[in-house]
């Protein structure tokens, strides 16, 4: 019979209590400490001596670590079922990091054609200055064979993507990259931990702004990329070369918003099926991407994929941009605002905020209209929502 004190607990439990210090006792906090230190002491010139040889762990200064940012660390790393983790300053700065961690002058990289468009503009932006080469794959993975080259060494997905909500096989992708000795890295945001974990499947990382879901509470930016020690490694030296740590008063606010992050999700999944399928009957509306819907192409493959659909939709108003922006100057109940994941319910036009800055094809190949309207769902009474809804697109 197994031992049940050996059996890893279910992950909202983790959400609660890994990477915690151990909390019974007299007079012991139940929460975390901000530790706001920049630099910590050493008890002699021996003891820095072992640490500047790397046989000592011990705190030296917040860009290299910090005990409040490595609760949120392990709390992530068991979240994922990864061995490490790192925190960072900005969803962004995870992204460039553990890319740069992988990616050298003269190598190329594959990566999903929908991604998130920050993420997009560092790849066409940014990456030629440094000699990296991007290629694109649709969703479908269709023709990433051809794509491969000597000189390949990483590729990148995003599922769901963002804000179109396809759905990559993470299984075909990550066995393409196996196959190919390619490094693969998984952006998870849209998903969160709670609806799948790529680690799980073979991938190398995992990254996601923090920002989003994980923290929930629209209060902090931050990022984190999760993995083996092998890949983690590398990334916490080009944050400790390049910058980007996160703060540790943030490192604070995420501990607590992770803790509540499994309720938050199941109630957002819940409210955005009800939203989509609102929005899926109304007349105005020419097609709704939400993955849980039957109508989604991948609806099937994010039922296998998946445990859940996840709290991010959009919608094609028939009427174009006008229609989208008078939409979007109607809504009471929902924020017009950037970001996703919080409690609060949003709306947003991408070609506005994520997606600006892209050329017609480039939009039309990430499957954004100019009538695109993003909705991130959150944790309101879903009828309040649909009566918002309703009055928006009179």
């Amino acid at each position: 019979m197994a031992n049940k004190a050996q059996t890893p607990h279910r992950l909202q439990t983790r959400a609660i209590h890994a990477g915690e210090r151990k909390r019974h006792g007299v007079g012991v906090p139940v929460t975390s400490d901000i530790v706001r230190s920049s630099t910590f002491t050493f008890s002699s010139s021996e003891e820095i001596k072992r640490w500047a040889e790397g046989e000592s762990t011990a705190y030296i200064y917040t860009r290299y670590g910090n005990p409040t940012l490595a609760v949120a660390e392990k709390k992530i790393a068991a979240l994922e079922g990864a061995e490490a983790a790192v925190v960072t300053s900005s969803g962004m700065a995870a992204i460039s990091n553990a890319l740069l961690s992988v990616l050298k002058n003269g190598d190329e990289l594959i990566s999903s054609a929908q991604v998130y468009g920050g993420t997009y503009r560092l790849m066409r932006d940014v990456f030629p200055r440094f000699g990296i080469t991007v290629r694109h794959v649709d969703t479908t993975l269709e023709g990433i064979e051809g794509l491969v080259t000597a000189w390949t060494k990483c590729l990148y997905i995003e599922t769901p993507t963002n804000p179109t909500l396809r759905v990559v096989d993470l299984r075909k992708a990550i066995g393409f990259a196996k196959k190919h000795r390619l490094a693969s890295i998984v952006d998870n945001t849209f998903a969160t931990p709670m609806l799948q974990n790529p680690l799980a499947l073979g991938c190398d990382m995992v990254v996601h702004s923090v920002t989003k879901g994980l923290a929930g509470h629209s209060d902090l930016v931050g990022g984190v990329a999760a993995g083996s020690h092998k890949y983690i490694a590398p990334v916490r030296e080009m944050i400790i070369y390049l910058g980007g740590c996160m703060d540790p008063e943030g490192a604070f606010l995420l501990v607590r918003g992770i803790k509540t992050l499994g309720v938050r999700v199941e109630r957002q999944c819940e409210n955005a099926l009800r939203v989509a399928r609102f929005l899926e009957k109304h007349a105005k509306v020419e097609r709704v991407h939400y993955p849980g819907l039957q109508s989604h192409a991948d609806h099937a493959l994010a039922k296998k994929q998946m445990r859940g659909f996840g709290s991010m939709l959009a919608f094609d108003l028939k009427g174009g941009l006008p229609a989208a922006r008078r939409f979007c100057d109607r809504v009471k109940l929902f924020l017009l605002a950037a970001s996703l994941g919080g409690v609060e319910s949003l709306v947003l036009l991408p070609i506005y905020s994520s997606h600006y800055h892209m050329s017609k094809q480039e939009l039309e190949r990430a499957s954004v209209k100019p009538g695109t309207v993003r909705i991130s769902v959150g944790l309101e009474d879903g009828a309040d929502l649909i009566e918002d809804l309703q009055q928006a697109l009179q």
